[in-house]
């Protein structure tokens, strides 16, 4: 038995609520296997980032090339960068994959800091972000991140308009950090939108938007369409957020070991 194969490009977090070890748990959630590339150490716990130690640029490089020489990438995720030459060695291994298989799914999560606003990168963001975006099919911002990326615009449908035209395919813009008593993400294409509301679950996690992103990345892995993959991923997450459990004061952890597919009675409204 063989499982579809996803390249996740993530920071790791000791807290094990985000970062790569999120990624793990959501990919295989959703009958894909993770290949789990290391792109910064992070000194963090539940609630706080400390500090962000990027690996060197080469050893990052060895480790996708020792995988895609041998192993088949049927999707790519990509989460914390840590820096701008680590988002070079990105994009070329992104370039280099399209070359075999132009419709590789490639999911770019933009975190820039924690929900604290902690920062995650050691460069400037946005520009780190500039050559990946034009090669994601789907971008997977906050609010706050969305607002980053759009000089500091906060209207959501210039937003997307902002986004669509730096080159990714599809957007879903979360409504994660709202005010309101339900959690509205939007997704949006040239030609198709649609959204998705969700109960605004009561306090603070550490890593629900890794979850989401990865979950998904797992679902293209496994051959479902964008929007069935949106479906999917979006009740799984919500699902590990209802079961979220405390490892220490503050945010607590998604609970990714959830048996979410066997209640689905937890639709969106």
């Amino acid at each position: 038995m063989t499982r579809p194969c996803v390249l996740v490009f993530a920071g790791s977090d000791p807290s094990g609520g985000a970062g790569i070890q999120a990624d793990i748990g959501s990919v295989g959630a959703m009958g894909a296997h993770a290949l789990a590339l290391i792109t910064a150490l992070t000194v963090q716990d539940n609630d706080r980032v400390h500090a962000v130690y990027p690996v060197p640029a080469r050893w990052l490089q060895q480790q996708a090339q020792a995988l895609v020489d041998k192993i088949d990438i049927a999707a790519v995720k990509i989460g914390v960068i840590g820096n701008l030459a680590n988002a070079a060695i990105i994009v070329d291994v992104i370039r280099s994959l399209r070359s075999r298989n132009p419709d590789l799914p490639v999911v770019l999560d933009p975190v820039m800091s924690s929900g604290h606003g902690d920062s995650l990168t050691t460069d400037n963001a946005a520009l780190m972000l500039a050559g990946l975006i034009p090669l994601a099919t789907l971008l997977t911002p906050n609010l706050p991140e969305a607002a980053i990326l759009c000089a500091g615009d906060r209207r959501a449908e210039q937003q997307v308009d902002t986004l669509l035209q730096l080159g990714c395919r599809h957007v879903l813009l979360k409504g994660g950090h709202g005010m309101d008593a339900q959690v509205v993400n939007r997704w949006y294409t040239e030609s198709v939108s649609r959204s998705w509301s969700w109960p605004r679950l009561p306090g603070e996690f550490h890593g629900s938007g890794c979850t989401l992103a990865s979950a998904i990345a797992g679902a293209l892995a496994c051959g479902l369409p964008m929007e069935a993959a949106l479906d999917v991923a979006q009740a799984f997450c919500h699902r590990t957020l209802e079961q979220a459990f405390a490892v220490a004061d503050g945010q607590r952890i998604p609970n990714r070991n959830v048996a979410w597919n066997q209640d689905r009675n937890k639709e969106p409204v």
